[in-house]
């Protein structure tokens, strides 16, 4: 069963620490195109979550965004002091030396003094420790969000199948139609070289009868659509095996398309009959239809 490019998932999570909340999109493209919207300062969680969206998809342009905050924080900022206590000390020491050497030094601010390395904590840093807890956290998280993502896509490609089969088979039933139309001409094509052969020959003097008889039998030949006729139905069959395998075929019911179109376009420029003409124009229409469907598919 074939796979859509397109897809959508979101997923949120409450934690007693940390929110989050994912929202992953895709749509067509000719590649694998991911492109990650998550926070900088979790080390290894892009790399992690590439890996994993890597494994899972093929094709098409793909975006990831992680929404992070922190849920609880006791807004505490923790003081270390024993290193405030040496700050103190440098301070009051440096201070007196200024005074003995004449020199007047403004008193540095509480805020100034909380800024220097080593006397608080931000309540909301994380150490390495908690840091890799997160990252373990957040990529388990993500596996059932990309869970849900595959399912709308295989949703979508399941849809797209049908839509498939129906333009194969109508596809199908026109090259059935044209056969009939085809052979008709056939005889008709073949009756007008006869009578315009024998004008030519009875109005010809020093020519060639043999050479003649040649160049109109081309002719005949060249105008035959059974060769473009055979090679649809060989595409209508190769396109069907296409979607009932497993792997991604996107690119290759593309191809075929490009030579739906190629067979389609000469029977039309050899057509020379309006009802052959017509029916290779609704190829091309039905041929179109499924090239559009196509570039959906991963």
């Amino acid at each position: 069963m074939v796979n859509s490019m397109t897809g959508f998932a979101t997923r949120s999570q409450q934690g007693s620490d940390f929110s989050w909340s994912w929202e992953l999109r895709g749509v067509n493209g000719k590649g694998l195109d991911l492109r990650l919207r998550l926070p900088e300062w979790i080390g290894g969680l892009e790399q992690a979550l590439r890996t994993e969206l890597n494994k899972a998809l093929v094709r098409g342009n793909v975006s990831l965004s992680l929404r992070l905050q922190r849920s609880r924080s006791d807004g505490q900022m923790r003081l270390d002091s024993t290193q405030l206590s040496q700050v103190l000390s440098a301070l009051s020491a440096i201070t007196r030396e200024a005074e003995r050497a004449g020199v007047e030094l403004k008193a540095p601010t509480t805020a100034e003094i909380l800024s220097m390395k080593g006397i608080a904590d931000d309540p909301n840093s994380l150490s390495d420790g908690e840091l890799v807890a997160l990252r373990s956290k957040l990529v388990a998280d993500f596996r059932p969000l990309l869970d849900s993502f595959i399912e709308m896509r295989a949703t979508e490609g399941a849809a797209l199948h049908a839509v498939m089969l129906a333009h194969l088979d109508k596809v199908a039933k026109l090259v059935r139609e044209a056969r009939p139309v085809a052979e008709e001409r056939k005889a008709e094509m073949a009756a007008s070289l006869k009578e315009n052969l024998a004008r030519v020959l009875e109005n010809a003097k020093g020519l060639d009868q043999d050479r003649v008889a040649q160049e109109v039998a081309l002719l005949a030949l060249k105008s035959d659509v059974t060769e473009e006729l055979d090679r649809l139905e060989a595409h209508v069959t190769a396109s069907r095996d296409l979607l009932a395998s497993a792997d991604a075929v996107g690119r290759k019911l593309d191809f075929l398309c490009q030579e739906f179109n190629r067979e389609a376009n000469t029977l039309c420029s050899k057509a020379q009959a309006v009802e052959l003409t017509r029916i290779g124009l609704d190829l091309k229409a039905a041929i179109d239809q499924m090239r559009e469907q196509v570039q959906n598919i991963e």
